[in-house]
């Protein structure tokens, strides 16, 4: 849990501002990453980057601690009752923990969304509860927070499997190949060894620009299902491969399925890194080697 919130606040304006691109905000659709860093606190305070940011802690606190508790418990079991084991258990065991992790927190993900899209002056939303209310009454109850669920499930099992692949194939590598200059003796039990904390980054960073490339235009769905209501498009994004469709057709591959990836580096690799080294800097705090 701690691990996720350090990484996500390290990114919040980024996720912001992607948001805002992604799903063409009126305000900033004219604008690219870098303006629109700048023109948010102009329009909207320094703390309008971090808007949502309070609903996203709520989520990504619990979604952080089912993601890596789930990731440990699927690997034993895929080794135990599978029999699979190297480097193939982790895709799959990081893929399960992702879609557990997702389906569990996906309501708060939602609120979130449409808390980060609103812009100063044009809010509809006055809360995380009242937005949660809002969906719950016009958006048809339950199923209303589960909008664009499908294409989340099926980007964040790639995104989470290689995610967890690629970190844990470089650090068993690392440790094999290397293991005076890449490690060092854990703090809590001398007799593991752990990375060192800059490789940590760099092995979680590389992890996070993997995975976010193979699953971005799962992404950019997402937020345009989840948005629904709040677009002037809605009515032509109800299913990911309508959405999928519509977002090629009107704006193609890199304008469109892909837009906004240059920012997703910069916010996903250090969140990526963030995550990943907290994460093992946590397992040694609280004695878990």
């Amino acid at each position: 849990g701690v691990a996720g919130c350090c990484a996500k606040t390290t990114t919040a304006p980024l996720d912001r501002v992607k948001i805002l691109l992604q799903a063409h905000n009126h305000h900033y659709k004219h604008l690219g990453v870098f303006s629109t860093l700048r023109a948010v606190p102009k329009k909207e305070g320094y703390l309008g980057l971090y808007k949502g940011n309070g609903a996203m802690m709520i989520r990504i606190f619990p979604y952080g601690a089912i993601q890596f508790m789930a990731f440990d418990q699927y690997k034993k079991v895929i080794k135990k009752q599978l029999g699979i084991s190297g480097h193939v258990h982790r895709l799959m065991a990081g893929s399960m923990a992702g879609i557990t992790a997702v389906i569990c927190t996906y309501p708060l993900d939602m609120v979130r969304v449409r808390l980060a899209f609103q812009v100063k002056g044009e809010h509809k939303y006055m809360g995380i509860i009242h937005a949660f209310k809002m969906i719950y009454t016009k958006e048809g109850g339950f199923s209303g927070f589960y909008r664009g669920l499908m294409p989340t499930v099926v980007g964040m099992a790639p995104y989470a499997g290689f995610s967890f692949f690629t970190f844990g194939t470089l650090k068993s590598i690392g440790l094999a190949q290397a293991p005076n200059l890449l490690g060092r003796p854990s703090l809590d039990n001398p007799d593991v060894l752990v990375l060192k904390t800059h490789v940590n980054l760099l092995c979680g960073g590389i992890a996070g620009a993997i995975a976010q490339t193979i699953s971005y235009p799962l992404d950019v769905t997402r937020r345009r299902m989840q948005l629904g209501a709040v677009l002037p498009d809605s009515e032509k994004c109800l299913t990911m491969v309508q959405t999928l469709k519509y977002v090629y057709q009107q704006h193609g591959v890199r304008r469109g399925l892909y837009r906004g990836l240059s920012l997703n580096y910069i916010r996903c690799i250090p969140s990526q890194a963030v995550a990943f080294t907290t994460y093992e800097l946590m397992k040694q705090f609280l004695h878990l080697n």
